[in-house]
């Protein structure tokens, strides 16, 4: 299994996914669920994979294939021609269904074979970031001020901290501070999502990926907030005052 959450801020993007991946009590492996495609001072995109493996990684294979610099090659499944991250929200969704149709009958299109879901970030020019998730059959919802993070794969552990402190004007640093504490919460109570984690923070209006980080199980930041965040929950925990019975 795996958890993956995108975040949109006024400040730009944060994206994280563990790297866990299994096939079996026995059979647990890692792959890479975050995924970037930027034509540097035109246009960036960053998608995260949930779901099957082959899937998944036949749609980012189909995107990695049609992805040319903006104006050289005239192909309307290529992301770097899109004018709107709409459009290249569309242009996931025909990868998604191109990928069904190579493989879907054998696979069981709509069972749980084919189950596959993703978060799909980026900015194009000076139009301002949009987050949007992506479903198996190719459609898809986008972020906004009410609702400006998506989770997808083993998501219910790590919800209640989002749910309580998101908001879509906090600063970077600590929205990327709340996704590791969801993950911290995801990885104590799931063994199906695993360290190391993938996380990229994207500032608006950069039009390049500059901050990405792999987070391992020695990551002192990591372990430092595990721990700080552990004694702040007993100690509020402490004060509340006990149920009168």
């Amino acid at each position: 299994m795996t958890y993956c959450v995108g975040m949109l801020l006024d400040e730009g993007l944060v994206m994280a996914a563990d790297t866990r991946t299994n096939a079996g009590m026995d059979s647990v492996g890692k792959f890479k669920k975050l995924h970037c495609l930027e034509n540097k001072g035109h246009s960036v995109f960053t998608l995260l994979t949930a779901g099957n493996l082959a899937v998944t990684q036949a749609v980012v294979s189909l995107l990695t294939e049609h992805a040319k610099p903006a104006g050289k090659v005239k192909d309307p499944d290529n992301l770097f021609a899109a004018k709107t991250m709409f459009q290249a929200a569309r242009i996931v969704g025909r990868a998604i269904r191109e990928v069904r149709k190579m493989d879907g009958e054998e696979l069981g299109a709509t069972g749980d074979a084919f189950a596959a879901s993703f978060i799909f970030g980026g900015q194009i020019g000076k139009q301002p970031p949009r987050l949007f998730q992506i479903y198996t059959e190719g459609n898809f919802i986008e972020a906004s001020a009410d609702t400006p993070f998506f989770q997808i794969g083993e998501h219910k552990y790590g919800k209640p901290i989002l749910d309580r402190v998101a908001r879509n004007d906090m600063k970077l640093g600590d929205a990327a501070k709340m996704i590791l504490l969801s993950f911290d919460s995801t990885l104590r109570s799931n063994l199906s999502v695993g360290l190391p984690i993938d996380m990229l923070t994207y500032e608006t209006g950069t039009l390049k990926f500059e901050h990405s980080k792999r987070i391992g199980p020695d990551d002192p930041y990591f372990k430092m907030l595990s721990s700080e965040w552990s004694k702040a929950l007993r100690t509020a925990f402490a004060q509340i005052e006990a149920f009168d019975i």
